[in-house]
């Protein structure tokens, strides 16, 4: 660290800087404190002369948006984001960004301190690094973030800095025309090669810093700097250093075929199977590096606000850290830091340099990986003047006992320096100053520096700052997407920024309280990760899951998902059923014979309903044993039972079909027979689940082959239920018949008696429809919502829709109707007289289909889900309350999450799943 500059931002949002805490090649950091609250933060303020190239905005605005998505588990949640910044004189204003503070030391700082780390170490530092890519590389993209300077080691575990080249670049340059030029360091052998990145390549680094933790050098340093390209894309891992247990996995990593690399939840399970967190309960950190730890946070927790109007912070002279002091400039190795001297393979990498798309500098065949390369240039040793405000001291760190290459120190000479020599200027990718005076003493000689990550040679040859000339690769930036729709006029700059943040991405966290469904009470924590701290909840930004839950990657995903009695989630997949439990997130039972079931239902208070494709099955909520069976073949007469069309308290709705022999007509005389027939025929049944009777059966057309109609119910009445077709099963005829219209049929709820057929206007077979017990049908006609009444099919009201959409399926609630559009919007109307109360849209690019929407158990919240995010909304207002992403769960072999989000509500939490995940979000 060292003290602000005179022309160094004294503000950011409600953050007053502190001190300069390092320089990056696109960016300066600076340690900042809510003086109001007292919290703590680290802020990334762009270079103003690259804040001013539109690339590079944009790729700025898009990283911190990757780390907003990413934000909890080994990733620190941003704070705030903003634009303006209190910048003395009138120069340009930052872009900034501010991140919770969290004390740690950079992995290459760490390996300086203690040596090669122990494989515990290991273990818990690459499991959770594997846990956040396997997150990343679900959306299909690579997190391009991992160095040894941006990979952090905190009390808990390890920490994620960097999302993408601008966070780790070794040097970046605005040009002419807008062109932005950054530098990085690190190659793969699909990169020298002149292939793009993927999410293999991130397990190629990773292989890369394990091996570097467990021997203190990585697998390619042997022989010539000028050759490390040639020996990565060749040459054979030096493992010999690398402890025999995770030796085959490091290989495996940095296998030459990416095909043959790992999934990162492979690599996760294999070095931690209850997983990074649980490995690193108790405390994983070697002695010296938890004592550097404590110190750090010490220093960083005295820092004081400077005074106003000056650079510096008064009284710091002789200060440990200060100028002069080991752990600044004068500390030995303060002018280089491990894994800064040279990167392998940025020599001789194929390619030129071009302009690529937008502006953008390119060298086609080399790395957009991130750097460990040359610093930016320090400071001048004057100015470095922060540490401890005068009069304060930090305390002593606990006493190290002699190692091997530590000795006790003889009477009379200085204390052994178990800091690295690099350990004392701050370091890009690293956002917390080295530990300075207690590991060090004046004078005194580190015994035991670390050996540097990379060759001294390997790296670019120019200076690592901004403007920095020299031959390293050179990165084209992917353009980030194209910003969401801008929210109301009236929001501020801030919100702007976190609405389009939330409109890419959402929140994915790790631990936290887990809290009683239906109530305020706590209930004890006990998921795995560790718990983060209460964050400020952004505009936008979804809160805090009370759980999470990820399906096993050993079965199917689910195939439906329903709730039991406010207590279990039940989830049916191709080869079992299991149930988890709402209060607590965790897994409660399987079972195999309700495989391939229909959505679970509640069999009065203490059964569990599932409707196999051969039976239905009541299982105890307690351990999924079946209690009863019934047999479609026995209670049925060998009806092929087909979906669920709905239900209500005990009694459920489906249709069923069997196949017939038909005889052929008596031939007339001197006529041979005709051939019998095989017809369908289809019924409508009703079924009481708690008494296990059938009520009715009433016969009905039949469907598309092999015959089964499959029904929806639109609406349920006091004395009847209205029933649509769904059009995928309508057979050719009957559409021809109904001239391509959709009818809507009124059973009696005693009898099952077909009581009428009706048609609603110009709605189509495929339109949405919905009704109410007062006896309305809302349907979607054209790009319009139309209300009929639906004894008669008289109009009753009409809401014009946006031009070229269509209306989804509405929900009826109190007074209202809430829509949802194809063009991604969703509203609310009058129920009685149509008048449009709100209308907002989801801010996901359209077309698409329209979002389906839930309400929440008070009716306050309406949640839409789409494919690509959940946004929430005040049900009476429309107001965005908050959006989510889910960074998604890789199958086994890494393939992208694509399946869309499906939202369910149980007292005063709503259930998001996508695929395998499923979020436990506390709404209103």
């Amino acid at each position: 660290m060292e003290a602000l500059r005179q022309d160094d931002p004294r503000r950011f949002g409600r953050f007053t800087a502190l001190a300069r805490f390092d320089e990056q090649a696109s960016a300066v950091r600076y340690v900042a404190r809510d003086t109001a609250s007292g919290e703590t933060a680290l802020v990334t303020a762009a270079r103003p002369e690259l804040a001013a190239v539109p690339v590079f905005s944009r790729r700025f605005r898009a990283e911190a948006r990757t780390a907003e998505r990413l934000a909890g588990g080994w990733v620190s949640p941003p704070l705030e984001t903003g634009k303006a910044a209190g910048t003395p004189g009138d120069g340009p204003e930052p872009l900034w960004t501010a991140a919770g503070y969290v004390p740690a030391l950079p992995l290459d700082e760490a390996v300086g301190i203690a040596g090669p780390l122990p494989e515990r170490v290991v273990r818990v530092l690459g499991a959770g690094i594997a846990e956040t890519l396997s997150r990343v590389h679900a959306t299909g993209a690579a997190l391009q973030g991992l160095a040894p300077g941006t990979v952090l080691l905190a009390a808990d575990g390890p920490r994620l800095t960097a999302f993408g080249p601008l966070g780790a670049a070794a040097s970046a340059e605005a040009g002419p025309e807008d062109r932005l030029s950054v530098r990085l360091g690190y190659l793969t052998p699909e990169q020298i090669a002149g292939e793009e990145v993927s999410a293999a390549s991130d397990l190629f680094v990773l292989g890369l810093l394990l091996a570097y933790a467990a021997t203190g050098a990585t697998p390619f340093t042997e022989g010539p700097a000028e050759g490390a390209s040639r020996r990565i894309a060749e040459d054979e891992p030096e493992l010999a250093g690398v402890p025999q247990e995770l030796r085959e996995l490091i290989a495996s990593c940095l296998a030459k075929d990416p095909a043959e690399r790992p999934s990162a939840g492979t690599v996760a399970a294999e070095l931690a199977l209850e997983g990074a967190a649980g490995l690193a309960r108790g405390g994983w950190l070697p002695e010296p590096l938890a004592a550097a730890v404590a110190d750090q946070e010490a220093r960083v927790r005295a820092l004081e606000v400077p005074a106003a109007g000056g650079a510096e912070t008064p009284g710091t002279d002789g200060a440990p850290g200060t100028a002069g002091t080991p752990g600044t400039d004068g500390a030995p190795g303060a002018d280089r830091t491990p894994g800064t001297d040279g990167a392998p393979g940025t020599d001789g990498a194929p390619g030129a340099e071009t302009a690529g798309p937008g502006g953008i500098k390119e060298d086609r065949g080399t790395t957009r990986f991130l750097n460990t390369g040359p610093r930016p240039p320090r400071n001048d040793t004057p100015t470095t003047q922060l540490a401890l405000p005068q009069g304060v001291a930090a305390p002593p760190p606990p006493a190290l006992a002699p190692t091997a290459q530590q000795a006790p120190a003889a009477p009379g000479t200085p204390a052994a320096h178990s800091a690295p020599a690099p350990g004392g200027a701050p370091q890009p990718g690293h956002p917390y100053a080295a530990p300075a005076a207690p590991y060090a003493a004046p004078g005194s000689v580190p015994p035991h520096s670390g050996p540097t990550p990379y060759p001294a040679a390997a790296l670019p040859t120019g200076a690592g700052g901004t403007g920095a000339g020299g031959g390293g690769p050179m990165v084209s930036l992917p353009l980030p997407p194209a910003p969401a729709p801008a929210p109301d006029p009236g929001a501020s700059r801030r919100t702007l920024l976190t609405i389009a943040a939330a409109a890419v991405g959402g929140l994915v966290v790790g631990g936290g309280a887990m809290a009683a469904l239906g109530s305020g009470e706590t209930a004890a924590a006990t998921d795995d990760k560790p718990a983060p701290k209460p964050r400020r909840t952004l505009p936008g930004q979804a809160p805090e899951p009370r759980w999470t839950y990820t399906h096993p990657a050993s079965e199917a995903p689910p195939l439906t998902a329903a709730v039991w009695q406010d207590e279990l989630l039940v989830l049916t997949g191709e080869s079992q059923a299991a149930a988890v439990d709402l209060r607590t997130g965790k897994r409660r039972w399987q079972r195999a014979d309700a495989a391939k079931g229909q959505a679970a239902l509640a069999a009065g208070t203490d059964l569990v309903f599932v409707a196999s494709p051969t039976e239905f099955l009541w299982l105890a909520p307690k351990d999924g044993k079946v209690v009863h069976r019934v047999r479609y073949t026995e209670a049925f007469d060998d009806l092929a039972v087909g979906p669920l069309a709905g239900s209500s308290g005990p009694v459920i709705w489906f249709t069923a079909s069997h196949t017939v022999t038909v005889k052929a007509p008596k031939p007339k005389k001197g006529k041979k027979k005709g051939k019998d027939k095989q017809v369908p025929e289809a019924f409508f049944l009703a079924y009481d689940i708690v008494r296990r009777k059938e009520l009715w059966r009433t016969p009905v057309p039949a469907g598309r082959a092999p015959g089964t109609p499959s029904y929806r119910v639109a609406a349920e009445r006091s004395a009847d239920i209205l029933v649509r077709q769904r059009s995928a099963s309508l057979t050719p005829a009957e559409v021809r018949a109904a001239k391509r219209k959709g009818s809507v049929r009124s059973f009696d709820q005693k009898t099952g008696k077909l009581l009428w057929t009706k048609q609603y206007g110009a709605a189509t077979p495929e339109a949405a429809t919905a009704g109410d017990e007062d006896g309305t049908l809302y349907a979607a006609v054209g790009t319009d919502l139309e209300a009929f009444e639906a004894d008669t099919a008289k109009p009753l009201w009409r809401v014009e829709g946006t031009e070229g959409s269509v209306y989804g399926t509405p929900l009826i609630a109190g007074p209202l109707v809430h829509t949802t559009e194809s063009s991604q919007s969703v509203g609310a109307v009058e129920r009685e007289s149509g008048r449009l109360v709100w209308r907002r849209s989801t801010e996901v690019p359209a077309p698409g289909n329209a979002p389906a929407i839930t309400l929440s158990s008070s009716e306050k919240t309406l949640i839409a889900a789409d494919a690509v995010q959940v946004t929430a909304f005040a049900a009476d207002s429309g107001e965005r309350l908050w959006k989510f992403q889910d960074i998604g769960a890789a199958e086994p072999k890494g393939a992208t999450v694509s399946a869309p989000y499906r939202v369910l509500t149980v007292g005063k939490t709503a259930i998001v799943q996508r695929e395998r995940s499923f979020y436990a979000f506390p709404v209103a």
